[in-house]
């Protein structure tokens, strides 16, 4: 596993060991970075990785000019893993590891804090719970242009959405199934007015 391009293109990156974590395939990653940068959601992104697993994917995204990441992960051992990651690329200053339950970590987080976030729940996760984490998502949200990319099974029905989020685009790429997924006119507009 390595980071595709960006400032750190080519660095290796240390994956768990074990099946516990599915790391995004480089493939799935290539594409999905492919659009973000497209829509020009990467310069000077406040990232939040959540069921970060390696955190390929927030590393991936400080490499392509993500200003800031937080990353959510509940196992220790597997936080020791993306401690490691960002501490050999040199991320130290931009980068916060919190070991804990993602639900636990979304109702913590300080509203209007992430431009970006990665959601890659175990593909076991009950719909319900999926439906939980995306609810907590919203007053994380700074905005309008803010997106939420959610990895799941090409298997798995289409996410239960809260009322203030909605379908952007989706994608499906051999076993995994991506949305990007941004908030309503609506919320956006509330969020933008501090509303929320």
């Amino acid at each position: 596993m390595r980071i595709i391009a960006g400032t750190h293109r080519g660095r290796p990156l240390s994956a768990p060991p074990g099946d516990g974590t599915r790391p995004t395939s480089d493939r799935v990653r290539e594409s999905l970075f492919s659009s973000l940068a497209a829509l020009g959601v990467l310069d000077g992104a406040r990232v939040l990785d959540v069921f970060a697993g390696s955190g390929a994917l927030g590393l991936e995204a400080l490499s392509r000019g993500a200003a800031r990441a937080v990353f959510v992960e509940k196992a220790a051992s597997v936080a020791r893993v993306i401690t490691g990651n960002i501490r050999s690329l040199g991320f130290d200053d931009r980068a916060e590891v919190l070991t804990r339950q993602a639900t636990t970590a979304l109702r913590e987080r300080p509203a209007r804090s992430a431009d970006l976030v990665f959601a890659d729940p175990p593909y076991p996760l009950g719909e319900s719970d999926v439906a939980e984490v995306l609810a907590l998502l919203v007053p994380v949200l700074v905005g309008a242009d803010s997106l939420v990319v959610l990895e799941r099974s090409s298997r798995s029905p289409a996410p239960a959405l809260p009322a203030d989020l909605e379908v952007y685009r989706e994608r499906t790429m051999g076993e995994t199934r991506l949305w990007l997924l941004q908030l309503t006119e609506d919320a956006a507009r509330e969020a933008a007015a501090g509303e929320h």
